[in-house]
């Protein structure tokens, strides 16, 4: 039973590092967003703030990766938990949608999580309401 405990907390603590990946990926697509902003000249042509998309959208492609790893992970957790033998695996390959025909799992799904669009579009929205302000300016 202790071997249990074990691979559970194994488990457990690759679920954690997930989840912190993905809340330093979020502070990361802010941070970088903002030091473009910051290090942009006004006068500057209007492509380099288009710029500003690249990471964002990046990050929010990585950051759904991450949340994919996890939950896949935590589909693990739950296998395991039932399991009588401890066998120490930790592979996730074996966990898919096509297998478990658990939507959650499809990268897509993760995509548009609730958790990641309502970080990524707002961030998406003020980028695209920044570009048009000094449209606006130039034509007053």
């Amino acid at each position: 039973m202790e071997d249990k405990y074990k691979h559970l907390e194994m488990i457990q603590n690759i679920i954690q590092r997930m989840a912190t990946n993905s809340f330093m990926l979020k502070g990361w697509a802010v941070t970088l967003i903002v030091a473009i902003f910051a290090l942009a000249d006004k006068d500057m042509n209007q492509n380099y703030f288009g710029l500003t998309y690249i990471p964002a959208i990046t990050f929010w492609f990585l950051d759904s990766y991450y949340l994919q790893l996890e939950r896949k992970f935590k589909m693990l957790y739950d296998i395991v938990r039932q399991k009588a033998v401890v066998e120490f695996d930790l592979n996730i390959q074996d966990i898919n949608y096509k297998k478990t025909k658990d939507k959650k799992l499809r990268y897509l799904n993760c995509l548009f999580a609730t958790c990641e669009w309502l970080f990524y579009m707002p961030l998406m929205i003020i980028l695209t309401f920044i570009f048009q302000q000094p449209i606006l300016s130039f034509l007053k």
